[in-house]
């Protein structure tokens, strides 16, 4: 994991949008103060588990909210309300309290922010922790306690998440189930005996696959420009229990101001994430500002944003000066990113399984035209990273008749084109070809159709499907502009086309713009046109999956099963096909190739009618 210095642009939820842009009282004040009944209906709505992306809510030191006489619960109600409403469209699926939840630790105190938690008991699970200010001293060997009455074992034992607590009853664990798999919380009391070290390391073992988010009061602060280091407290749970255990990925605590964070590297020689958040010396004790953890594990990254919903919920027009300086805070250490690899990250205790390969027949149907691959299936295959000599065929795995034939381009040399066992993860065959084209001077390889084979003449009236995997270098290095992945020679102008760029240009490509942006170009068979689909531009060091689907009256392009933006409502019917051989690899240019694709090229496969995603060879619902 690593740090992102520069502050990004978190994306705003509804109710921040609505607060911050309503001229009188706005839709924040509605929401937030609507009825009991109303807010139970609203809170109805349940976060999803399967989501790749999720929300963890931070709560810290909420003492100076709970001080005897000087009470007022009203900021912290209008959070867990925020929460319990907006749980189902931010995927809100647990909220953490960082401790200090009151100033004295006194039973009128420990009494009411009791009944405020209530709030939230039945809608979102939480985890709660002893600071200092709540509990008389000592380790969490005290005994019993105003705080444990009220925010012990017993208060969470009724929630989906709750996994047990240590016999004293100071420490607990929760198991949430987010972004398709589970995690654990750890909420250590803020000065963790030695029995409740061994209890903690316990946990961890018997959850060995689980990342560990550990949550205590006590463990680091920061200076003035937001850089933590570890406190005293937190050295010996860092010796103890995080530096040895590479579950433990990131650490949320309180008790310190100002917040701020710090990346150590713990014994396995990954990023542990410590962070400090605590905004009780600020107005109105921090009123109850929270921390949101955005989690997106398909971006890989934790968008991090913090801001008070009571005062989001003030009619703009009536907030203070103080109000509307503390609705959101923006600086490096409370509007952050931090980007991270998930499966990486806990590849060391929980490895990813990777799909197994899938034989032919499984992605091979009635309609399917051709099919070729990279593997022993489809070629004959040898040591990854060796040159594939010139005539070698890849087989056409429909049985169709459309084998291909590796010929290098322009007297390259044998290493313009290498086995390769690099592939997509959803691609079905684990082998790929590695193609090294270029110009300057023009070299390349391709794998070209023979002259009779059927996929030559083909016109696809009735739609098409056209997908393959593409992988671009890292660094992508050269000059590699309108580099072809697939072509079907044949001029357009030879096909009586009067539109386009050339007539000498090949009548249906796929290629890679100087940019990195895919263009599909088609003369389609019944049409005088050329229309055209472009892309965004394509990631390095990463693979692609492309489909290039036409329904007989207009062609749209996917990648990695998403609609790109440019694609043309021309219409377009069918492929101006004139028997000459379809290549992958190049595209031509008044017959001649020059240039070759530069990248990875897997799978390709091509079906005689439009495919929905749900039925591309890495299907995406």
């Amino acid at each position: 994991m690593a740090n992102i210095g520069d502050q990004r642009q978190v994306e705003r939820r509804t109710l921040l949008q609505a607060a911050l842009a309503a001229p009188a009282v706005g839709a924040a004040t509605t929401l937030l103060n609507s009825s009991p009944a109303q807010a139970a209906a609203e809170a109805a709505g349940k976060s999803d588990p399967e989501n790749p992306r999720f929300t963890i809510a931070v709560l810290p030191d909420t003492q100076y909210l709970f001080d005897e006489d000087s009470s007022d619960p009203e900021p912290l109600k209008a959070t867990f309300r925020y929460l319990n409403q907006e749980r189902k469209d931010a995927n809100i699926v647990f909220m953490t309290h960082l401790g200090d939840v009151t100033e004295h630790g006194s039973e009128h105190e420990i009494t009411l922010a009791g009944e405020t938690f209530r709030t939230l008991d039945g809608k979102l699970p939480y985890s709660v922790l002893a600071g200092n200010h709540d509990i008389r001293g000592g380790d969490d060997q005290r005994g019993d306690s105003a705080y444990l009455r009220a925010f012990g074992p017993q208060r969470f034992a009724a929630m989906p998440t709750f996994g047990g607590a240590s016999p004293d009853g100071y420490n607990s664990f929760h198991v949430l189930r987010a972004a398709g798999r589970d995690w654990l919380v750890l909420a250590l009391d803020w000065r963790i005996s030695d029995k409740g070290l061994q209890w903690a390391q316990g946990v961890i073992d018997a959850n060995h696959t689980l990342p560990v988010i550990l949550t205590t009061h006590d463990l680091a602060s920061a200076d003035d420009a937001g850089q933590a280091q570890l406190s005293e407290n937190g050295r010996r749970l860092w010796d103890r229990l995080i530096r040895d255990n590479d579950q433990i990925f990131l650490t949320l605590n309180g008790h310190y101001w100002p917040p701020g964070r710090t990346t150590l590297r713990n014994a396995a020689g990954n990023d542990v994430q410590v962070h400090i958040t605590n905004y009780q010396d600020r107005y109105y004790g921090g009123a109850a500002m929270i921390r949101l953890y955005h989690f997106d594990v398909v971006r890989g990254v934790i968008d991090v944003e913090t801001f008070s919903p009571w005062f989001l919920a003030r009619d703009p027009e009536k907030r203070s000066p103080l109000e509307a300086e503390t609705i959101e805070l923006t600086g490096p250490v409370d509007r952050f990113s931090m980007e991270i690899d998930f499966a990486a990250r806990f590849n060391g205790f929980a490895p990813a399984t990777p799909p197994a390969p899938r034989p032919p027949a499984t992605v091979v149907a009635h309609a399917t035209v051709a099919y070729w691959r990279f593997d022993s299936y489809g070629l004959v295959t040898g040591v990854s990273g060796a040159p594939v000599p010139a005539g070698v065929v890849a087989r056409d795995l429909t049985g169709n008749g459309n084998d291909l034939t590796v010929q290098r381009l322009n007297n390259s040399t044998p290493e313009v084109l290498r086995y390769s066992t690099e592939h997509h993860v959803g691609q079905p065959a684990h082998a790929s070809l590695r193609f090294d084209g270029g110009k300057g001077p023009d070299r390349g390889a391709i794998l070209r159709a023979g002259p009779n084979a059927p996929i030559n003449s083909m016109k696809f009236l009735n739609g098409y499907t056209i997908e393959t995997f593409i992988k671009l270098p890292d660094p992508f290095e050269g000059d590699h502009a309108w580099m072809g992945i697939f072509s079907w020679e044949g001029r357009s102008g030879d096909a009586g086309k009067t539109t386009g760029w050339s007539p000498d240009e090949c009548t249906c490509s796929l290629n890679v713009s100087s940019e990195r942006f895919l263009q599909y170009v088609v003369y389609p068979d019944k049409q005088d046109a050329d229309p055209t689909s472009w892309s965004h531009a394509l990631p390095v060091g990463r693979w692609t999956h492309i489909a290039v689907v036409n329904n007989s009256r207009a062609t749209t392009v996917y990648v990695d099963g998403s609609k790109i933006a440019r694609n043309p409502t021309q219409l377009s019917t069918g492929i101006a096909t004139l028997g000459l051989p379809f290549a992958i690899g190049a595209t031509s240019s008044n017959l001649k190739y020059s240039q070759g694709f530069y990248g990875w090229i897997g799978d390709v496969r091509i079906t005689g009618r439009a495919l929905r995603p749900a039925e591309f060879l890495t299907p995406y619902e």
